[in-house]
């Protein structure tokens, strides 16, 4: 899955709700929204993940994975937000801001 922001594509994985790190201490969190918030390592600046506030589902930057053998790319969402200067050509599952906002937002 990717998610549009104005840096670009974030390639990610959804994790659900069973998530624990290792090195909690360098993990900052940002109140990025009303519906999610954003985590970032506190020494270097990665973006390591976005978390819904109300089910604590977290989506993992796919590069934080050593093995990604087997990983597919399966959806784009806020794809209506999407820089008009790339495409990716894969067949993915497209979900509009709309469409999200009314599966993962705030109810």
């Amino acid at each position: 899955m990717w998610h549009v922001s104005k840096m670009g594509a974030f390639m990610e994985i959804d994790c659900g709700t069973e998530v624990s790190f290792e090195g909690e201490e360098s993990i900052t969190v940002y109140n990025s929204s009303d519906w999610a918030e954003r985590g970032f390592c506190n020494k270097c600046g990665s973006h390591l993940f976005y978390r819904l506030k109300e089910s604590k589902q977290h989506m993992m930057a796919v590069g934080l994975f050593d093995d990604q053998e087997g990983l597919t790319f399966q959806s784009q969402v806020f794809i209506d937000k999407k820089p008009s200067f790339y495409s990716f050509a894969n067949e993915t599952n497209n979900m509009t801001e709309a469409e999200i906002f009314e599966m993962y937002g705030p109810s």
